[in-house]
């Protein structure tokens, strides 16, 4: 290590100097174990996987002032829902979950408009009650069905100009 220039060194010290290693480290990779050769397994019931998932319940709190809820619908069970139908878009998109993602679930639902139609929030209340719960982990995967992914694909501003002329259309029937 280099010493500051207000160390005197006498002019017969050694002066230290870069030395290569006497032995060659073997070649490293990041191959562990418990890699999935295939990669993730897909399929019913399996997720969606991505980077970084957790962040989105980081991002939930941007919404506290835009969320609008029907009454008996609690608002635990609707960020749980939300938040997974925005990992499902974060990870359409190969990366970590960003505002978007939670505004593609929020609207796809209806929770951004004041006066949402009718049959949407019919179709809230049977498939947000208990999503927060872990022991309802089937009923959330459904939720996450009922958006398909060309509709998550859209950018936000084309997400809000189709909920504007046809609200339903951002969600499919939960039976169909």
């Amino acid at each position: 290590m280099a010493a500051p220039r207000h160390v005197r060194v006498g002019p017969l010290a050694e002066v230290r100097s870069y030395s290569s290693p006497e032995v060659t480290p073997r070649h490293w990779n990041a191959a562990r174990p418990g890699d999935l050769a295939a990669g993730q397994p897909t399929g019913a019931l399996r997720g969606h996987q991505g980077p970084d998932q957790g962040y989105a319940f980081g991002l939930v709190h941007l919404f506290d002032d835009r969320v609008c809820l029907a009454s008996g619908e609690n608002r635990r069970d609707v960020d749980a829902g939300c938040v997974a139908v925005a990992l499902k878009r974060a990870s359409i998109f190969g990366r970590a979950p960003v505002v978007w993602d939670l505004e593609a679930g929020y609207l796809a639902f209806g929770f951004l408009d004041r006066q949402p139609p009718a049959e949407l929030l019919a179709r809230r209340e049977e498939l947000f009650e208990g999503v927060a719960d872990a022991h309802h982990y089937n009923h959330l995967r459904k939720l996450v069905a009922c958006v398909p992914a060309d509709v998550l694909a859209l950018t936000p501003v084309e997400s809000r100009r189709r909920y504007e002329t046809d609200p339903l259309s951002l969600t499919r029937d939960p039976q169909g």
